[in-house]
């Protein structure tokens, strides 16, 4: 099957510098008329093209010319383009998370599979930070809302987000691009496509970027010893080609090699509170460690280790459609390596708590085979379809956790600070081992842990329709998964955890509980046996296998009450497969001494997460087909939910009896009479909660907040409004106006739902003016993102060792004055504007 240019489903996409998809589409289909209609949008949401208005699917598409005007380049990009999609990343650019109605993973642990797929040229990528990058020169994004059970590579729980790049061409054309913008941001970015020696069978495309950009923050290092003064930077490159062989009407093949490299500084946090723990760090410092008062947007970073970055990103991937007399055969086989190499300062302050080091030693790699088989085929009554996927997955994950220098006098003032002396004690982890000062944890010590996974997966799906009737459709999808996984640990600590060892010797408890009192000695010997300090890990070695057999897919009815109004109601059932958290963790349930969270524990597998998911749609064509207005109600129901939460000293993975997601999305779309001139909007509302059940294993109370709760980055309201309007100017000229907005209602961005994490509510427009020649030739652009500089937080978080919650020890009640806590966060972007310079051939 040849793909045509698809738009939207359900047209819930905001247009901040363009076109609505919808609008985008229909006048580039109908440009020569006065006034488009949305007759002709096209959608292939269902692996085949049907019109948008006949389709019983959700799905957001984004054409190659919106993307063009917005300047979408990733999909972080994209994010104000859909409501109901929020795109957030965290220590990193590797570590972004994609949500949809609300769902999603959060993206620091290598372990969890995402809620949200990736699909890029047919090609399933493992997880959203694999995905995520300089795309190239794109045809379309479609965004499909709700589970994708059958066809899109692996289950996915929440949502697929599909790439589809523009394929060669058989005529010759060269493009090129330059920006300049604020920030000192630059970058090139050049194609050529056209046959290969005068071939009317073989064609190829190439495509060449390089961008960079100076930090959004500035850094303040204090003694280092990092000297760098900015960060959230951009510095990266990319390549793609692409070879297109026809070699008559019943075949096509293509071969898609791509590469990319990004050396950047991401991502450093700035304070939104500082607790009263800032006066210790600034002891220890010589000098204030971080904002003395909170100004989260002055966006100063305090970092004395910095947080260097690299990706790379490299795949072969070769796609085969072949017409036979039974039926069109895809064939879509990829072989892609990922990598990134961090470092990070983990106590986000200038005193030297704790750190990540860039030195090989603090990796995420991925090696992907994929293969994916479809058969396709229709009568007069049936479209059917059936297929089989294979992914072969090795995960290399190799962490690293350092002391600073000033860790364990840090954590002595901790321990003994009081009312009476708020800035603690000198040397007390000394006192409390009987060992020489700063010998206990000595700078440069810590954790070295190796994670190695295999999974492989095999599935077999069919995805059919049944015309019924002229007006009444029935479809049904399904697929059956094997998910098998295999992991391999070994984890040291390299000054063998001596502070930990001599706290637990008989006579070390002893001594303690002589020093601070028999009630307080738990929670003293608790502290100096953190994750990375605890003897019990070190020489550890463990192998994990879990196997997930399971089914999902989909059942729809549809029925065209008329040739303007369509009706549809489905059930889909979704899943993501389980896993093992990549990370250390222990018990707290104590040893027989009664020192709490000092035992590893030895089984870190999570359950499969599953979806039952509910949908209602009528699709309404009015006023001479030039306007489009949908509404859409969806109730889902997740069992099993795997939350990815920071407990302060490591990530944990809690499964969540159950979270509900409900709501309604309406699109209107609307054509004017003016000649260029198009309105669209777009409403979700999206009630996501917890359930009312207390989330199991949780004996810190560290999740007290959840049940009942509306889930954190999930807006229940997000609504978009966008105007675009296109005029010729003279003879030989045009002009293209665009202007959008996306509201986003306020959220929590906190996976504990801490009060102070709340995110108010926010605006975010972006604007595009520009004028080129009729023929676009040439096009100058001047255009701005985030024009009104909105202050928004991407993700909050605890501050590393300072202070306590504010939470009641007995129940979830919440109280301000109890908490102590410092809290970080990683903000948005700021205002950005420039100009860009296109030029085609």
């Amino acid at each position: 099957m040849r793909f045509t240019q698809v738009l939207c489903g359900t047209a819930s996409a905001v247009v901040l510098a363009g076109l609505t998809p919808l609008a985008a589409q229909a006048q580039t289909a109908a440009q020569d008329t006065e006034i488009p209609t949305v007759d002709s949008i096209v959608v292939t949401a269902q692996k085949r093209e049907q019109n948008l208005q006949d389709v019983p699917v959700v799905v957001t598409a984004v054409s190659a010319k919106l993307l063009q005007d917005t300047g979408v380049k990733d999909i972080k990009d994209l994010t104000i383009l859909t409501p109901g999609l929020t795109v957030t990343s965290t220590s990193s650019e590797a570590s972004t998370t994609a949500r949809i109605r609300g769902v999603g993973t959060v993206g620091d642990n290598p372990g969890l599979e995402s809620s949200v797929g990736v699909v890029i040229d047919g090609v399933y990528r493992p997880r959203n930070g694999v995905g995520f990058g300089d795309l190239g020169q794109m045809e379309r994004i479609e965004v499909l809302k709700g589970p994708q059970g059958t066809l899109f590579g692996k289950s996915t729980s929440a949502g697929v987000i599909n790439i589809v790049t523009k394929e060669p061409e058989f005529g010759f054309g060269a493009e090129a691009e330059a920006t300049i913008g604020n920030f000192n941001a630059h970058g090139l970015a050049g194609s050529v496509t056209g046959p290969l020696f005068g071939s009317e069978t073989l064609a190829a495309r190439l495509y060449v970027a390089a961008r960079e950009r100076d930090g959004y923050n500035d850094v303040v290092t204090g003694k280092g010893p990092s000297d760098r003064d900015e960060d959230a930077d951009q510095g990266f490159y990319t390549v793609r080609g692409q070879l297109l062989f026809v070699p008559d009407d019943k075949a096509t093949f293509r071969l898609i090699g791509d590469y990319t490299k990004r050396d950047e500084n991401c991502c450093g946090a700035v304070q939104i509170r500082t607790g009263p723990t800032a006066g210790i760090l600034g002891l220890l410092n010589g000098g204030p460690a971080l904002a003395t008062t909170a100004d989260p947007y002055a966006r100063v970073a305090y970092s004395n280790r910095g947080a260097p970055s690299s990706i790379e990103d490299k795949g072969v991937s070769l796609q085969a459609v072949i017409d036979t007399d039974f039926g069109e055969i895809t064939s879509i086989s990829a072989i892609r390596n990922w990598r990134t190499d961090n470092g990070q300062d983990s106590d986000f302050t200038t005193a030297d708590l704790a750190y990540r080091n860039k030195d090989g030693t603090n990796y995420s790699e991925f090696t992907t085979f994929s293969q994916e088989i479809r058969l396709a085929g229709q009568t007069d009554k049936f479209d059917w379809l059936v297929g089989a996927f294979l992914a072969d997955e090795k995960l290399d994950n190799e962490a690293n956790f350092k002391y600073g220098n000033d860790y364990e006098q840090y954590l002595g003032r901790l321990l003994s600070r009081s009312g009476a002396n708020p800035a603690g004690v000198a040397n007390f982890v000394a006192l409390l081992l009987n060992r020489a000062p700063n010998t206990s944890f000595v700078g440069g010590q810590g954790l070295h842990d190796t994670y190695k996974q295999r999974a492989t997966t095999v599935a077999g799906f069919t995805n059919n329709t049944w015309h019924v009737t002229d007006a009444f459709d029935i479809t049904a999808g399904l697929r059956y998964s094997i998910d098998k996984k295999d992991l391999d640990t070994y984890q040291t600590t390299s000054d063998g955890g001596v502070a930990c060892a001599t706290a637990l010797s008989p006579a070390g408890q002893a001594r303690i509980a002589g020093i601070v009192g028999p009630a307080n000695a738990g929670t003293v010997i608790g502290n100096l046996c953190l994750p990375w300090a605890n003897p019990l890990f070190n020489g550890r070695g463990t192998n994990q296998k879990r196997s997930d057999k399971e089914w999902s897919g989909t059942i729809k009815a549809s029925y065209r009450f008329s040739p303007e109004v369509f009706s549809y109601a489905s059930y889909a059932r979704g899943y993501k497969g389980g896993g093992f958290n990549l990370d250390r963790t222990q018990s707290s349930n104590g040893l027989p001494s009664g020192a709490p969270g000092v035992v590893p524990i030895l089984d870190t597998s999570f359950p499969a997460e599953f979806v039952d998911s509910y949908e209602v749609g009528l699709k309404n064509t009015l006023f001479n087909r030039t306007v489009l207005f949908n509404v859409t109600g969806f109730y889902q129901k997740f069992t099993d939910f795997q939350l990815n939460t920071f407990l302060g000293t490591s990530f944990a993975v809690r499964s969540v009896p159950e979270v509900t997601s409900k709501g309604v999305d309406v699109d209107f779309l609307w054509f004017t009479p003016v000649h260029g001139l198009s309105v669209q909007s777009g409403l979700s509302y999206a009630k996501t909660t917890y359930g009312d059940d207390k989330v199991p294993n949780d004996p810190t109370n560290a999740l007290a907040l959840l049940p009942g709760s509306q889930m954190s980055l999930a807006p229940k309201w997000s609504g978009s409004a966008s105007l675009t309007y296109e005029r010729p100017v003279g003879d030989s000229l045009k002009a293209r106006f665009n202007i959008g907005a996306k509201y986003s209602s306020a959220y929590n961005t906190g996976s504990d739902l801490f009060p102070p994490k709340v995110q108010k509510a926010y605006t975010v427009a972006n604007a595009r003016i520009g004028l080129g020649s009729q023929d676009d030739k040439w096009t100058i652009e001047l255009w701005g993102q985030n024009l009104f500089n909105e202050e928004y937080e991407q993700v909050a978080f605890n501050g590393f060792l300072q202070g306590s919650s504010g939470l009641s020890a007995t129940n979830a009640t919440y109280t301000p004055a109890n908490d102590t806590i410092t809290y970080d966060a990683f903000l948005g972007a700021p205002r950005t504007y420039g100009l860009t310079l296109r030029a085609k051939y």
